[in-house]
Protein backbone atom coordinates (compact mmCIF):
# COMPACT_ATOMS: atom_id res chain seq x y z
CA UNK A 1 0.00 0.00 0.00
CA UNK A 2 2.90 2.34 0.75
CA UNK A 3 4.35 1.66 -2.70
CA UNK A 4 0.94 2.27 -4.26
CA UNK A 5 0.55 5.62 -2.51
CA UNK A 6 4.06 6.61 -3.45
CA UNK A 7 3.43 5.68 -7.07
CA UNK A 8 0.21 7.68 -7.11
CA UNK A 9 1.99 10.71 -5.66
CA UNK A 10 4.77 10.45 -8.22
CA UNK A 11 2.25 10.19 -11.06
CA UNK A 12 0.37 13.25 -9.80
CA UNK A 13 3.64 15.18 -9.51
CA UNK A 14 4.68 14.14 -13.01
CA UNK A 15 1.37 15.25 -14.51
CA UNK A 16 1.56 18.57 -12.64
CA UNK A 17 5.08 19.10 -13.95
CA UNK A 18 3.89 18.27 -17.46
CA UNK A 19 1.23 20.95 -17.21
CA UNK A 20 3.62 23.56 -15.79
CA UNK A 21 6.35 22.82 -18.30
CA UNK A 22 4.10 22.39 -21.33
CA UNK A 23 4.55 24.87 -24.19
CA UNK A 24 2.30 27.87 -23.68
CA UNK A 25 0.10 28.94 -26.58
CA UNK A 26 -1.93 32.13 -26.90
CA UNK A 27 -5.60 31.19 -27.02
CA UNK A 28 -8.76 33.20 -27.52
CA UNK A 29 -11.82 32.48 -25.42
CA UNK A 30 -14.59 30.36 -26.89
CA UNK A 31 -17.25 32.89 -27.86
CA UNK A 32 -20.26 32.98 -30.20
CA UNK A 33 -19.39 33.62 -33.82
CA UNK A 34 -15.94 32.09 -33.54
CA UNK A 35 -14.69 29.57 -36.08
CA UNK A 36 -14.63 25.96 -34.83
CA UNK A 37 -12.75 23.20 -36.66
CA UNK A 38 -13.49 19.59 -35.69
CA UNK A 39 -10.85 16.95 -36.45
CA UNK A 40 -11.23 13.28 -35.63
CA UNK A 41 -12.29 9.72 -36.31
CA UNK A 42 -15.61 7.86 -36.15
CA UNK A 43 -16.21 8.71 -32.47
CA UNK A 44 -16.16 12.38 -33.48
CA UNK A 45 -17.94 11.84 -36.80
CA UNK A 46 -20.45 9.74 -34.79
CA UNK A 47 -20.48 7.37 -37.73
CA UNK A 48 -23.72 5.47 -38.08
CA UNK A 49 -25.94 8.12 -36.54
CA UNK A 50 -28.18 9.13 -39.42
CA UNK A 51 -28.53 11.03 -41.57
CA UNK A 52 -25.18 11.63 -43.23
CA UNK A 53 -23.93 15.20 -43.20
CA UNK A 54 -24.63 16.98 -46.47
CA UNK A 55 -21.52 17.51 -48.56
CA UNK A 56 -19.41 15.06 -46.56
CA UNK A 57 -17.58 12.18 -48.22
CA UNK A 58 -19.93 9.15 -47.96
CA UNK A 59 -17.28 6.69 -46.75
CA UNK A 60 -16.48 8.97 -43.82
CA UNK A 61 -19.98 8.28 -42.43
CA UNK A 62 -19.99 11.73 -40.86
CA UNK A 63 -23.31 12.29 -39.13
CA UNK A 64 -25.43 15.40 -39.53
CA UNK A 65 -26.06 15.00 -35.78
CA UNK A 66 -22.53 14.38 -34.54
CA UNK A 67 -21.28 16.14 -31.43
CA UNK A 68 -19.28 18.87 -33.24
CA UNK A 69 -22.45 20.03 -35.02
CA UNK A 70 -24.50 19.91 -31.82
CA UNK A 71 -21.80 21.82 -29.93
CA UNK A 72 -21.49 24.45 -32.67
CA UNK A 73 -25.24 24.99 -32.67
CA UNK A 74 -25.33 25.20 -28.88
CA UNK A 75 -22.45 27.69 -28.57
CA UNK A 76 -23.12 29.68 -31.74
CA UNK A 77 -19.86 28.70 -33.43
CA UNK A 78 -19.16 28.59 -37.16
CA UNK A 79 -18.19 24.96 -37.78
CA UNK A 80 -15.85 23.35 -40.28
CA UNK A 81 -16.23 19.60 -39.67
CA UNK A 82 -13.70 17.27 -41.33
CA UNK A 83 -14.14 14.31 -38.99
CA UNK A 84 -14.07 10.96 -40.80
CA UNK A 85 -14.68 7.39 -39.71
CA UNK A 86 -11.52 5.30 -39.68
CA UNK A 87 -9.17 8.30 -39.54
CA UNK A 88 -5.73 7.94 -37.98
CA UNK A 89 -3.22 10.61 -37.02
CA UNK A 90 -1.64 9.97 -40.42
CA UNK A 91 -4.78 11.35 -42.06
CA UNK A 92 -4.15 14.73 -40.50
CA UNK A 93 -1.44 15.26 -43.11
CA UNK A 94 -2.34 12.66 -45.75
CA UNK A 95 -5.56 12.13 -47.67
CA UNK A 96 -7.73 9.33 -46.30
CA UNK A 97 -9.73 8.87 -49.52
CA UNK A 98 -9.23 10.17 -53.08
CA UNK A 99 -10.49 13.72 -53.19
CA UNK A 100 -10.59 14.06 -49.39
CA UNK A 101 -8.07 16.63 -48.18
CA UNK A 102 -5.85 15.95 -45.16
CA UNK A 103 -7.72 17.07 -42.07
CA UNK A 104 -5.16 19.73 -41.11
CA UNK A 105 -5.91 21.54 -44.38
CA UNK A 106 -9.11 22.76 -42.70
CA UNK A 107 -6.99 24.98 -40.44
CA UNK A 108 -6.12 28.46 -41.71
CA UNK A 109 -5.29 30.37 -38.53
CA UNK A 110 -8.66 32.07 -38.17
CA UNK A 111 -10.20 29.37 -35.97
CA UNK A 112 -10.72 30.10 -32.29
CA UNK A 113 -11.60 26.52 -31.31
CA UNK A 114 -10.24 23.15 -32.48
CA UNK A 115 -11.23 19.70 -31.22
CA UNK A 116 -9.22 16.55 -31.89
CA UNK A 117 -10.82 13.16 -31.22
CA UNK A 118 -8.40 10.56 -32.48
CA UNK A 119 -6.00 7.75 -31.57
CA UNK A 120 -8.19 4.65 -31.42
CA UNK A 121 -7.42 3.68 -35.03
CA UNK A 122 -3.67 4.13 -34.85
CA UNK A 123 -1.92 0.75 -34.92
CA UNK A 124 -5.37 -0.76 -35.60
CA UNK A 125 -5.87 -0.52 -31.84
CA UNK A 126 -9.63 -0.59 -31.16
CA UNK A 127 -10.64 -2.83 -34.04
CA UNK A 128 -7.69 -5.14 -33.45
CA UNK A 129 -8.41 -5.51 -29.74
CA UNK A 130 -12.12 -6.12 -30.35
CA UNK A 131 -11.39 -8.72 -33.02
CA UNK A 132 -8.72 -10.43 -30.90
CA UNK A 133 -10.88 -10.75 -27.82
CA UNK A 134 -14.04 -11.45 -29.79
CA UNK A 135 -12.36 -14.55 -31.21
CA UNK A 136 -12.75 -16.14 -27.77
CA UNK A 137 -16.55 -15.79 -27.84
CA UNK A 138 -17.25 -19.56 -27.95
CA UNK A 139 -15.20 -20.29 -24.82
CA UNK A 140 -16.31 -17.03 -23.16
CA UNK A 141 -19.80 -18.48 -22.88
CA UNK A 142 -18.67 -20.32 -19.75
CA UNK A 143 -17.19 -17.13 -18.24
CA UNK A 144 -13.95 -18.75 -17.13
CA UNK A 145 -10.94 -16.54 -16.55
CA UNK A 146 -9.64 -14.01 -19.06
CA UNK A 147 -8.48 -15.95 -22.14
CA UNK A 148 -7.84 -12.82 -24.23
CA UNK A 149 -5.74 -11.24 -21.49
CA UNK A 150 -3.87 -14.49 -21.04
CA UNK A 151 -2.98 -14.59 -24.74
CA UNK A 152 -2.26 -10.91 -25.45
CA UNK A 153 -1.11 -9.57 -22.09
CA UNK A 154 0.22 -6.01 -22.41
CA UNK A 155 0.27 -5.99 -26.23
CA UNK A 156 -2.41 -3.32 -26.55
CA UNK A 157 -0.88 -1.22 -23.78
CA UNK A 158 2.42 -1.25 -25.63
CA UNK A 159 0.69 -0.12 -28.82
CA UNK A 160 -0.91 2.79 -26.96
CA UNK A 161 2.43 3.93 -25.59
CA UNK A 162 4.02 3.59 -29.02
CA UNK A 163 1.29 5.81 -30.50
CA UNK A 164 1.70 8.57 -27.91
CA UNK A 165 4.39 10.50 -29.87
CA UNK A 166 2.08 10.67 -32.90
CA UNK A 167 -0.61 12.34 -30.78
CA UNK A 168 1.91 14.81 -29.40
CA UNK A 169 3.19 15.61 -32.89
CA UNK A 170 -0.39 16.12 -34.08
CA UNK A 171 -1.07 18.62 -31.31
CA UNK A 172 2.12 20.53 -32.13
CA UNK A 173 1.14 20.65 -35.80
CA UNK A 174 -2.30 22.02 -34.92
CA UNK A 175 -0.74 24.73 -32.75
CA UNK A 176 1.56 25.72 -35.60
CA UNK A 177 -1.37 26.24 -37.95
CA UNK A 178 -3.77 27.63 -35.35
CA UNK A 179 -1.63 29.55 -32.84
CA UNK A 180 -4.57 31.50 -31.40
CA UNK A 181 -7.06 28.65 -31.07
CA UNK A 182 -8.15 26.86 -27.93
CA UNK A 183 -7.24 23.23 -28.62
CA UNK A 184 -9.24 20.44 -27.00
CA UNK A 185 -8.44 16.73 -27.06
CA UNK A 186 -11.68 14.78 -26.70
CA UNK A 187 -11.46 11.35 -25.09
CA UNK A 188 -13.46 8.20 -25.79
CA UNK A 189 -16.77 7.29 -24.15
CA UNK A 190 -17.00 4.35 -21.74
CA UNK A 191 -17.75 1.29 -23.87
CA UNK A 192 -17.95 -1.51 -21.29
CA UNK A 193 -19.41 -1.85 -17.77
CA UNK A 194 -17.17 -1.26 -14.78
CA UNK A 195 -18.03 -4.69 -13.39
CA UNK A 196 -19.66 -7.88 -14.65
CA UNK A 197 -20.41 -8.47 -18.31
CA UNK A 198 -23.25 -8.79 -20.86
CA UNK A 199 -22.39 -11.80 -23.01
CA UNK A 200 -25.42 -11.43 -25.31
CA UNK A 201 -24.18 -8.00 -26.42
CA UNK A 202 -20.43 -8.30 -25.93
CA UNK A 203 -19.32 -11.96 -25.88
CA UNK A 204 -16.48 -11.59 -23.40
CA UNK A 205 -15.76 -13.20 -20.06
CA UNK A 206 -16.01 -11.02 -16.96
CA UNK A 207 -12.22 -11.05 -16.78
CA UNK A 208 -11.77 -9.96 -20.39
CA UNK A 209 -14.44 -7.28 -20.00
CA UNK A 210 -12.25 -5.78 -17.27
CA UNK A 211 -9.17 -6.30 -19.46
CA UNK A 212 -10.68 -4.43 -22.40
CA UNK A 213 -11.91 -1.72 -20.06
CA UNK A 214 -8.33 -1.27 -18.92
CA UNK A 215 -7.19 -0.83 -22.51
CA UNK A 216 -9.70 1.96 -23.07
CA UNK A 217 -8.78 3.67 -19.81
CA UNK A 218 -5.14 3.54 -20.89
CA UNK A 219 -5.75 5.27 -24.22
CA UNK A 220 -7.73 8.01 -22.49
CA UNK A 221 -4.92 8.45 -19.95
CA UNK A 222 -2.39 8.67 -22.77
CA UNK A 223 -4.48 11.30 -24.57
CA UNK A 224 -4.78 13.33 -21.37
CA UNK A 225 -1.03 13.17 -20.79
CA UNK A 226 -0.24 14.25 -24.34
CA UNK A 227 -2.71 17.11 -24.07
CA UNK A 228 -0.98 18.30 -20.89
CA UNK A 229 2.45 18.04 -22.48
CA UNK A 230 1.49 19.85 -25.69
CA UNK A 231 -0.57 22.83 -24.60
CA UNK A 232 -4.04 21.38 -25.12
CA UNK A 233 -7.03 20.85 -22.85
CA UNK A 234 -8.32 17.31 -22.35
CA UNK A 235 -12.07 16.70 -22.24
CA UNK A 236 -12.85 13.54 -20.30
CA UNK A 237 -15.93 11.93 -21.81
CA UNK A 238 -15.18 8.55 -20.22
CA UNK A 239 -16.03 9.27 -16.57
CA UNK A 240 -19.31 11.12 -17.31
CA UNK A 241 -20.42 8.26 -19.57
CA UNK A 242 -20.00 5.51 -16.97
CA UNK A 243 -23.38 3.83 -16.61
CA UNK A 244 -24.18 4.42 -20.28
CA UNK A 245 -22.09 1.53 -21.61
CA UNK A 246 -23.05 -0.99 -24.29
CA UNK A 247 -24.62 -3.33 -21.73
CA UNK A 248 -27.34 -0.86 -20.76
CA UNK A 249 -30.85 -0.90 -22.29
CA UNK A 250 -31.87 1.36 -25.14
CA UNK A 251 -32.50 4.87 -23.91
CA UNK A 252 -29.76 4.52 -21.29
CA UNK A 253 -26.78 3.33 -23.28
CA UNK A 254 -24.65 5.72 -25.31
CA UNK A 255 -22.70 2.96 -27.07
CA UNK A 256 -24.57 0.63 -29.38
CA UNK A 257 -24.01 -3.17 -29.47
CA UNK A 258 -22.29 -4.98 -32.36
CA UNK A 259 -25.51 -6.01 -34.11
CA UNK A 260 -26.79 -2.49 -34.67
CA UNK A 261 -26.46 0.41 -37.07
CA UNK A 262 -23.68 1.87 -34.93
CA UNK A 263 -21.70 -1.22 -33.82
CA UNK A 264 -19.63 -0.38 -30.72
CA UNK A 265 -19.99 3.31 -31.55
CA UNK A 266 -22.07 6.15 -30.11
CA UNK A 267 -25.73 6.12 -31.07
CA UNK A 268 -27.91 9.26 -31.12
CA UNK A 269 -27.98 9.36 -27.30
CA UNK A 270 -24.21 8.97 -27.25
CA UNK A 271 -23.67 11.82 -29.70
CA UNK A 272 -25.97 14.03 -27.63
CA UNK A 273 -24.14 13.02 -24.46
CA UNK A 274 -20.77 13.83 -26.02
CA UNK A 275 -22.10 17.22 -27.10
CA UNK A 276 -23.26 18.10 -23.59
CA UNK A 277 -19.90 17.17 -22.10
CA UNK A 278 -17.85 19.01 -24.73
CA UNK A 279 -20.03 22.14 -24.67
CA UNK A 280 -19.87 22.28 -20.87
CA UNK A 281 -16.07 21.99 -20.97
CA UNK A 282 -15.84 24.79 -23.53
CA UNK A 283 -18.09 27.03 -21.43
CA UNK A 284 -15.90 26.52 -18.37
Amino acid sequence: MTRSRTGTSLLAAALLAAVLLAPQHAAAEVSPGGRYVALGDSYSADSGVGPLAKGSYPFCLQSARNYPKLVAADLGLSLTDVTCGGATTGNLTKSQYPGVAPQLDALNGTESVVTLGMGGNDSFLFAGAIAACGAFAPVALLDLGAPCKQKYGDRFDRLIEADAPAIGAALDAIHQRSPHAVLYVVGYLDILPQSGRCYAKMPLTTGDTAYMNGVEKHINTMLAQQAALHGARFIDTYAPSIGHDVCQPAGVRWIEPPLSGQPIHPGPDGAAGQARIVAAAMRS
